[in-house]
């Protein structure tokens, strides 16, 4: 018997406007949920939606959100309760970043706000959504956090700490919940093939670490999580390679710092001097630098039209 029953589950996705949120929605929706779906780009929502309902599915209700504000989650809860009468389920996929070095970051806004999306809004909506499925005795919280957990790059570090503290979170939360009819999951993806991709390459040797471990598909790991959720499953790792890092993650730091020291021998004075003053927003409301890289990446797998044609 499954633990989570997907069919007819009303579920809020954040994050679903692209990348693994976006073919999440869409692997739930077709395994008969009712969907909320969230982002900050309305126009593809709506066009998910659309997408859904032609496929004879429950169109998603659309929920513009950006959970990079303070108070947002809140209000974003209850939108989807009055929309769909209840939640069923909350996947927490929303995420953004900032790249820069530690000391240079610190605790300005864009690392602030990277704490917002990827930690504090994620704990907001189980705060808010969570205690009404403890009272029916079911329900489930999914939260995407990384591999980047195990093993960050300089200039990822405000990043994955933020992913480190979700984690963290979640082992809590499901520890707690145990006994509660409510199923806590940890997804946790390695390099998978999204436009997130395309600006974590802009990262000077970073290649040597990603390549450690072959590029993931988007729609693939959105299959697993499913199926990983209606077996009552706790983490998802993926890619399948990336199970070794998370059991050894000391292995893992050992040979990210060894491939770190070594892109940092390579680089000239000139490029070292600007990698210590910038700081990039970076997802799909990022900085131009991080725009520009991602839609590079998207249309180097054909799914951006090349500029000047058609």
């Amino acid at each position: 018997m499954a633990v989570v029953e997907i069919s007819g589950s009303r579920i809020l996705v954040t994050g679903a406007s692209s990348g693994i949120g976006r073919e999440l929605a869409r692997e739930l929706a077709a395994r008969g949920a009712v969907l909320a779906i969230s982002a900050r780009r309305r126009a593809l929502l709506e066009d998910l939606a659309e997408e859904v309902g032609a496929d004879g599915r429950a169109v998603p209700v659309v929920l513009e959100a950006d959970l990079s504000k303070r108070g947002t989650a809140e209000v974003l809860a209850s939108e989807a309760v009055s929309a769909l009468g209840q939640i069923d389920g909350l996947v927490n996929n929303a995420g953004g970043g900032v790249g820069g070095r530690i000391a240079t970051v610190g605790d300005r806004d864009e690392a602030r706000e990277a704490f917002e999306i990827n930690y504090w809004s994620p704990l907001a909506l189980i705060k808010a959504l969570v205690p009404p499925m403890m009272e029916r005795g079911r329900g489930a919280v999914v939260n995407v956090t990384s591999m980047a957990q195990v093993g960050t790059w300089p200039g990822f570090g405000a990043y994955a700490a933020t992913k480190g503290a979700l984690a963290v979170a979640t082992e809590t939360l499901a520890m707690e919940l145990s006994e509660s009819g409510v199923h806590v999951m940890e997804v946790a993806p390695g390099p998978v093939d999204t436009a997130v991709q395309g600006e974590t390459r802009l990262a000077p040797g970073i290649e040597r670490m990603l390549n450690r471990t072959p590029l993931g598909d988007a729609a693939l790991l959105a299959s697993l999580i499913a199926r990983a959720l209606e077996r009552g499953r706790t983490r998802v790792i993926y890619p399948r390679r990336a199970r070794l890092g998370y059991l050894l993650p000391a292995l893992v730091r050992w040979d990210t710092r060894r491939l770190a020291a070594r892109a940092a021998k390579e680089l000239d004075p000139a490029a070292r001097e600007a990698l210590g003053s910038l700081v990039v927003r970076t997802g799909s409301s990022g900085d131009e630098i991080a725009q520009t890289a991602r839609e590079a990446w998207e249309r180097d797998r054909g799914r951006l039209p090349t500029p000047g044609r058609g």
